[in-house]
């Protein structure tokens, strides 16, 4: 986490706050109020948190909610004192990452209450910003969903350009995985995507842990369900929306993964309010 806010530190000051630091006395103070300006759920508090310690480790700052809980417009959810320049200098970052943490924990929670009684977990997927998975996960979680793996190191998961390799190489899908499977430590997770029912048969026959029916209808997915008959997790994928989810968790999937979770979430609207102390010379 720290190196995250350092290299978004150094992006945004590579050579100090050039206008704090001309206009703002040293020894000046500042308060600032982190508040909700539309109801969500709370993310980043230790991120946040972060951003004005690793300017200046002699700042105050009161995280008023955990992270996961439910706020209201107009609640204060943070409070930071310090030095008036480690302040300005540090805000944009710490209400950056905190807003865009919300903001995903808040549209997760809309698809996990839209599931809710079902047994269906909402998952992310890979589709997260640059440089910032690891935090966009976290928001995940917080907003009561799941993490899918995190990088193409935990698992070993066949997308249809894969199936086209072998298909083309003219390589038996079932033999192909089975062979991986023997290489594999038994620990290792393999997922399949498939993106029609006839693909089924073939995947099942190599003891898979997951099947991913991806785009399907509800019909298909209905369908492939009882084929996969509880033998794999089953995963739906694709045409995932918040007016979809509830008709998809009713087929009987599993695991529901949502892209939009992380690459297609507002940042939600928070605000930083400051106030600055003058300082002793001003006064």
């Amino acid at each position: 986490m720290n190196g995250i806010i350092d290299d978004a530190l150094a992006e945004d000051a590579p050579w100090g706050d050039l206008t704090s630091e001309t206009l703002i006395p040293a020894d000046a103070h500042a308060t600032a109020t982190l508040t909700a300006r539309e109801d969500g759920v709370f993310s980043g508090g230790s991120v946040f948190t972060a951003a004005f310690l690793r300017v200046d480790p002699g700042t105050q700052v009161d995280i008023r909610l955990a992270d996961g809980a439910t706020f209201s417009s107009g609640d204060v959810l943070a409070e930071v004192s310090g030095s008036a320049r480690s302040v300005l200098r540090a805000e944009r970052i710490g209400l950056n990452l905190v807003q865009r943490m919300s903001g995903i924990a808040t549209l997760t929670s809309r698809y996990v209450a839209a599931v809710a009684g079902t047994g269906v977990r909402i998952v992310d997927t890979r589709k997260t910003t640059p440089g910032l998975r690891m935090l966009e996960k976290k928001a995940v979680r917080d907003g009561g969903g799941h993490n899918h793996r995190a990088t193409l190191s935990d698992a070993v998961m066949v997308k249809d350009n894969h199936l086209a390799v072998l298909l083309a190489e003219g390589v038996s899908v079932t033999e192909a995985l089975r062979s991986a499977r023997s290489r594999l430590p038994h620990t290792t997770h393999i997922e399949v995507e498939v993106d029609r029912v006839d693909q089924i048969p073939d995947v099942l026959a190599a003891g898979v842990d997951s099947i991913m029916l991806d785009n399907f209808s509800l019909e298909q997915l209905r369908e492939s369900v009882a084929l996969i008959g509880g033998a794999a997790i089953v995963e739906a994928s694709g045409r995932v929306s918040l007016d979809t989810v509830t008709d998809i968790a009713g087929t009987g999937v599993d695991v529901i993964s949502v892209g939009a979770l992380t690459h297609g979430v507002r940042s939600l609207d928070l605000g930083l309010d400051v106030t600055v102390r003058p300082s002793a010379d001003a006064r």
